[in-house]
């Protein structure tokens, strides 16, 4: 049906005096003996629109004045009684959908916790309609970003044979039965769909590399799964990935690329939803905007390993997870670095090899290898890249060392052998950016149906 985005009523000078025709859904309702007052949302701006029903010339349904209810209104656009904006004049008010009592969104405050078993309808409330609205800038930001600098946007598959990271935690896909009885492994994949075991992608990564080594810079963006039994607040079995992949670079190069993109994602967001950062800054995560400005006009720190354990290890506190070189850097570890010691995102290179990828570059050193992650202030960990390994007798090593199945990367190995070129890249993790540009602590609330362990409504 023809009508005007409430954002456009509210922000177009030129409609003063106009008559438009608005839908939306009622989200509080007063009325009086003479004058009923309808605030009614679309979607399309973080403010609603306030109708005016005068009484006296227009019969009002009872069920439009309900919360949750949908609504068709027509009228004269007219300047706001109290403060800037406008609202709207009716002269027309359709019911479109009605909305039960027990709605379960109503005026009073509800927990997040609450609002996470109802995500059909939660997208409804302020805070989750800021939140989607910053993500779906933010993903668009991300396609400019890679599209101004001359990156091709690449479609890794899904579906793959090989386990990018070689954790072993990748969802099976399957077509066998779930009682199909074989005497073996090898012949219950062989007898299954592709004659071989296929399983969900952790990562677009190697099909990435493979695509930088003949287009120069790529990046992919898409969905990633892990079958990761973590059930913390910024884990999830299905998430949004960022993958730039990039040829001739080293690790300094790789570092450059993500501290601009992240900085470039940030005023994206401050510049296209100030509506929705002063919501945010306001009742979830006080400071939220000085954060991120400071972000984006800061010089990201950059720690080798040795010194970040060095740094952990002389700190005037007890960690939960001890300290020593060798260890994994855990979250509490990363949110220290960054909130205490450096205030500001920072870089950790050269990681002991140990704990890192097969693919990452070895270092002179023999001990570490060219790995970095990207901390930042409140979450930890965001961005995992590294330069990847382009000698093919190392790589070659490193994945016997881990007994890797090679038959699942001899094409991977294979571009090593065929004009082979130092060459890098990152992934970040969408879903955590936006926690951390919109504040919110847990990763379920920026995800519209999140997949967690247990949890797939």
């Amino acid at each position: 049906m023809k009508h005007t985005d409430i954002a456009k009523v509210l922000g177009d000078q030129a409609l003063l005096g106009q008559e438009v025709t608005v839908c939306g859904w009622v989200r509080t309702a007063r009325d009086s003996a003479a004058v009923a007052f309808l605030e009614v949302t679309d979607g399309t701006s973080f403010s609603r629109l306030q109708v005016v029903v005068d009484k006296n010339k227009l019969a009002l349904d009872p069920e439009c004045g309900k919360c949750g209810a949908s609504v068709c209104a027509k009228g004269v656009v007219v300047k706001a009684f109290k403060g800037e904006g406008a609202e709207l004049n009716a002269t027309e008010v359709t019911l479109l959908g009605k909305c039960p009592s027990d709605y379960p969104i109503q005026k009073k405050r509800t927990t997040l916790d609450f609002l996470r078993g109802i995500p059909h309808l939660r997208l409804r409330t302020n805070t989750f309609a800021a939140v989607f609205r910053v993500r779906s800038v933010a993903a668009q930001a991300v396609h400019r970003y890679f599209h101004e600098r001359g990156y091709y946007y690449i479609h890794t598959p899904l579906i793959t044979a090989s386990d990018c990271e070689g954790a072993g935690e990748m969802f099976r896909v399957t077509t066998q039965p779930w009682n199909a009885k074989y005497e073996s492994e090898e012949a219950y994949f062989a007898d299954d769909f592709f004659g071989k075991k296929a399983g969900l992608s952790v990562s677009g990564q190697l099909e990435g590399e493979v695509a930088a080594t003949a287009l120069g810079r790529i990046y992919t963006f898409g969905p990633s799964f892990r079958a990761e039994n973590s059930n913390t607040t910024k884990h999830l079995a299905e998430f949004w990935h960022i993958e730039p992949e990039i040829a001739f670079a080293e690790l300094p190069d790789v570092l450059e690329v993500a501290e601009e993109m992240v900085k470039y994602l940030i005023r994206a967001v401050l510049t296209e939803c100030p509506a929705e950062i002063d919501f945010f800054d306001k009742f979830v995560q006080k400071g939220l905007r000085d954060k991120l400005t400071h972000v984006a006009e800061s010089d990201f720190a950059v720690l080798t390993y040795t010194d970040a354990v060095a740094i952990l290890e002389k700190a005037d506190r007890e960690f939960k997870f001890p300290v020593g070189w060798g260890c994994d850097l855990q979250t509490e570890h990363e949110r220290y670095l960054t909130e205490e010691v450096m205030k500001k995102p920072v870089f950790v290179i050269n990681y002991p090899k140990e704990i890192k990828s097969f693919y990452m570059k070895q270092n002179a050193d023999g001990k570490t290898v060219a790995a970095a992650d990207l901390l930042v202030p409140g979450i930890g960990e965001i961005i995992g890249g590294s330069e990847r390994e382009a000698d093919p007798e190392k790589l070659l090593a490193a994945m016997q060392a881990r007994k890797m199945d090679l038959s699942a990367y001899e094409q991977y190995l294979s571009l090593r052998t065929f004009g082979t070129v130092p060459h890098g890249g990152f992934g970040l993790g969408f879903d955590r950016f936006v926690m951390y540009v919109t504040g919110m602590e847990n990763i379920r609330d920026v995800v519209l149906f999140p997949r967690t362990v247990n949890n797939i409504m």
